[in-house]
């Protein structure tokens, strides 16, 4: 099992940044997937941006250009780089871990102002 779990949610406004961790209890490095999701109020949870074990990314439409997922295997931390940030990008995010099963944190507030 993996637990995950999250921190560097806020309240920002439009075109700031914010930098969301997600620390895993144990070793990321052989991990197959590591995800952020989110989910805005009345919404359904959405793939924000996906890294595989071999490095490969991914993200939605919506954030590209923006968004950056990133790892430090030492601190078996997962980041996402969040830039240019709209009021749209309003949402709570979730880590995702995907090893034989889905773990998820409990999710990291984050809000953008106009």
């Amino acid at each position: 099992q993996v637990q995950l779990v999250e921190s560097g949610g806020g309240l920002v406004q439009a075109g700031g940044s914010l930098r969301l961790s997600c620390v895993a209890s144990k070793s990321i490095f052989s991990i197959n997937v590591m995800a952020w999701y989110r989910q805005a109020l009345g919404k359904q949870r959405e793939l924000v941006a996906v890294l595989t074990s071999g490095g490969t990314t991914n993200y939605a439409e919506s954030v590209k250009g923006r968004f950056t997922i990133s790892k430090n295997n030492a601190k078996n931390t997962v980041y996402l780089q969040m830039n240019s940030l709209k009021p749209k990008d309003t949402a709570v995010y979730y880590c995702n871990a995907v090893e034989k099963g889905y773990y998820w944190g409990q999710g990291a507030p984050v809000t953008v102002s106009s």
